[in-house]
């Protein structure tokens, strides 16, 4: 228990449990939509706005948030609008993000910051402010989807039907995709931007193996991100190990046994 008395191992653990509402929430709309390409591309493109903020002296989580941004409503603008196929905006949007991101580190002056705590995450570089701002998006987002549940619930679904019932799901989308880009930049400092997809689809997944219902979907991977979360950053702090693939490998763990679970309940029916 000496472990909580550490003020970084106390900002890491509520910091991950706001994080882990906020993605389950937003990992449940990428799984439903299928839409974990985008939000790969929105990651790695997030790698832009850290190489500009060092570069140009900015704080490189705002940077990175207003580049993740840009680059989300740039994949719905080129896809949408200008006739460009979804999965090559993605690729172009991810490839621009790395290039800038490189070219921004390399023209730093100084020492080079530590790019590792980014790319990896690391529970050192989470603060008072990080969790801050976390309690108050995952609220936010906590309070619109109860509030717009169903609306959101028929657009990822249905959003052709929703569409002639006079609803406009592109500002649906549009929401959705700036949620999507907050929350990717606000969980970089926990897994990093390499293994962060992880944690918005592992989970979700998770959970869709034991209910297909959206409301339990979001549930259990709420609960199923905060268990890999604070067992992973344990298990990290004692076997001196990068916590963000840590708790990646522990969201591993608990999908394959759900599988392994399921393929044995359903084994088990067909016996009898």
């Amino acid at each position: 228990m000496s472990l909580f008395q550490y003020s970084f191992f106390q900002n890491a653990m509520i910091g991950s449990f706001f994080l882990c509402i906020a993605c389950g929430i937003i990992g449940s709309y990428i799984v439903v939509r299928r839409l974990a390409f985008i939000s790969g591309g929105i990651t790695h493109a997030s790698f832009g706005g850290l190489g500009l903020g060092f570069w140009l002296g900015f704080n490189p989580i705002l940077s990175a948030l207003i580049f993740s941004v840009f680059s989300a409503l740039g994949v719905e603008w080129l896809s949408k609008k200008q006739g460009v196929r979804e999965d090559s905006a993605i690729a172009a949007v991810w490839a621009l993000g790395m290039a800038l991101g490189v070219i921004g580190i390399a023209l730093t002056p100084g020492y080079a910051p530590n790019i590792s705590a980014y790319l990896f995450g690391n529970i050192l570089t989470v603060t008072h402010q990080d969790v801050l701002f976390s309690g108050i998006f995952a609220a936010v987002l906590t309070v619109l989807f109860i509030k717009f549940f169903r609306l959101i619930l028929y657009t990822a679904f249905d959003s052709e039907f929703v569409r002639t019932k006079g609803v406009k799901t592109s500002l649906v989308g549009h929401l959705m995709m700036l949620a999507i880009a907050i929350t990717i930049v606000l969980s970089i400092r926990l897994t990093g931007i390499m293994l962060l997809t992880s944690l918005l689809t592992i989970p979700p997944m998770t959970a869709n193996i034991f209910t297909s219902r959206f409301k339990n979907i979001i549930f259990y991977s709420v609960l199923i991100g905060i268990i890999s979360c604070f067992s992973g950053l344990i298990i990290s702090y004692y076997l001196n190990i990068p916590s963000g693939a840590t708790v990646v490998f522990v969201q591993a763990i608990l999908f394959l046994a759900g599988k392994l679970l399921a393929f044995f309940h359903r084994k088990t029916i067909k016996q009898r």
